[in-house]
């Protein structure tokens, strides 16, 4: 293998720990267990948790197509779950690795499932 190869899995492994480490960040300031976000499956019940869906939801992402739309409209609960608007919605869509880590390490805090105020 050349340089490049090493280079090249080198970024992209850093790149991956550093989304891995701001999801579970957010995890942390939703209040549920950080190490929810490494386990398949049980991380998408938490997220559906956090941004106040039902756990069925769950089979809407195995359809396909279906779950492109439900994936897209989970990312922007999200945002909504922290006080973000669309725009950060498209942010964490299209620049995940750059998104992720403002929204786990920066300041912004949870305001409860979609953004609704507590009661």
């Amino acid at each position: 293998m050349t340089t490049a190869i090493y280079v090249y899995l080198f970024i992209v492994i850093a790149l991956s720990l550093l989304v891995i480490v701001a999801e579970w960040r957010i995890y942390e300031k939703a209040g549920k267990p950080g190490w929810a976000c490494i386990i398949p499956i049980y991380n998408i019940l938490v997220l559906l948790e956090i941004v106040g869906k039902p756990w069925w939801w769950l089979f809407l992402l195995m359809i396909p197509f279906l779950n492109i739309i439900i994936g897209i409209w989970m990312v922007n609960l999200l945002s909504k779950s922290f006080g973000k608007d669309v725009g950060f919605t498209v942010g964490l869509i299209l620049l995940s690795v750059v998104f992720y880590p403002i929204l786990g390490f920066g300041a912004s805090k949870y305001i409860g499932p979609a953004g609704a105020p507590p009661v």
